[in-house]
């Protein structure tokens, strides 16, 4: 461990300079960029959401000794006067005096002029993990008990619900035999839900669905998956039927992301345009991109949010708040948890052709960096 802590430190050392002066050439429109927390009581972080609430942006993210460990938490922090405040516990997985189990994947939605909604999972790993939920009637400073979810609803597996009409719907997802994708539809803001699908076979394995909603009223997912190509769907009836799994455009490293429909119509997808070598499902976590669609089938590259050989920079969060501005939380290096504050009408739109990501005048990609085995 410790020599590979060495090599890492090397690499920074000597690639640093080189690599921020190329990252810059990408960072058209990037706002503001700083970590939510410098030090913590839990040396790991992971699967970042956020929202923006009447009073300001809530984050959260699960940290412990490490994913999958007993200790890990669900932790919490607001927005207040420009700064992050310390991160603080709101969920953990005790069941008894003798059972402790791990939390998992928060997601957080902000039901309209109603109460913050915090989704997360309890469980020794995620083909058993069972959903819960708590709420904030202080835009996240105090929080309910937790109450479990029915026995078939997992709530939204890492990325956000959306709302079309008065209907919520929460993109999620089971593991185990095989990744399944399913919906959970909600006409109370969550009282109630009623579950759609799987809607996948046994061609895709696919978990984890974003939702871009059309202009059209036409209904969009992009699925991670181990098919080295992020998945689609499509929906026509706001979220009853879809039409069969295809690969997009857009290569996957069989990590997390999330999209967001932006209110120009435009949608933003935060990832890592990423390909394992050879034949490989699984690639390296880094670079952490973000690409721009007009109308989700045609993708132009925008930004790079981080590009080190030292990975991980992975599971995005992404929003818009009422000024128009976006917002994205994500991993960095499963030690902390990073922010960034976009500008949308700022950013470059460079056609990605053939999946590649274009080259810049002056900008090399790096090496990518390790593979992990976590989720």
């Amino acid at each position: 461990m410790m020599r590979r802590n060495l090599l890492m430190l090397f690499l920074a050392t000597m690639l640093a300079p080189r690599a921020f002066a190329q990252l810059k050439l990408w960072q058209q429109g990037l706002v503001a960029q700083e970590f939510i927390f410098d030090k913590a009581p839990f040396p790991e972080s992971h699967s970042a959401t956020i929202e923006e609430t009447p009073k300001g942006l809530v984050a959260a993210w699960f940290g412990g000794t490490k994913e999958r460990n007993p200790d890990v938490e669900i932790r919490v922090s607001r927005r207040v006067n420009g700064k992050w405040t310390a991160p603080v516990s709101v969920a953990n997985g005790i069941q008894n005096d003798t059972l402790r189990y791990p939390t998992w994947n928060p997601v957080l939605y902000q039901v309209p002029n109603g109460e913050l909604l915090l989704f997360y999972k309890i469980g020794p790993k995620p083909s058993e993990w069972k959903g819960w939920m708590i709420s904030s009637k202080d835009a996240g400073i105090t929080w309910s008990q937790p109450k479990a979810l029915p026995e078939d609803i997992i709530g939204p597996v890492k990325n956000k619900p959306v709302l079309v009409g008065k209907r919520l719907i929460s993109p999620s997802s089971t593991e185990g035999s095989g990744g399944k994708l399913h919906f959970e539809i909600s006409d109370d803001f969550g009282k109630t839900w009623r579950k759609v699908g799987p809607i996948n076979g046994e061609e895709f394995n696919a978990i984890q669905p974003t939702i871009f909603v059309h202009k059209d009223g036409k209904l969009q997912i992009f699925a991670r998956s181990r098919n080295r190509a992020i998945l689609e769907s499509w929906s026509k009836d706001k979220g009853e039927t879809w039409s069969p799994l295809a690969k997009s455009s857009l290569p996957n490293n069989a990590s997390g992301f999330d999209g967001v429909t932006l209110k120009d119509g435009r949608h933003l997808l935060v990832y890592n345009h990423v390909l394992a070598p050879g034949d490989e499902p699984k690639g390296a976590r880094t670079p952490l991109h973000i690409a721009v669609s007009k109308d989700g089938k045609n993708w132009f590259a925008s930004m790079l949010l981080e590009d080190s050989p030292i990975s991980q920079y992975s599971y995005p969060a992404v929003i818009q708040s009422r000024d128009g501005m976006v917002h994205v939380a994500y991993t960095w290096r499963r030690q902390k948890i990073r922010y960034a504050k976009l500008d949308p009408s700022k950013l470059k739109m460079i056609p990605i052709v053939n999946g590649k990501w274009p080259d810049l005048p002056g900008y090399t990609a790096p090496k990518a960096g390790e593979v992990t085995d976590e989720q």
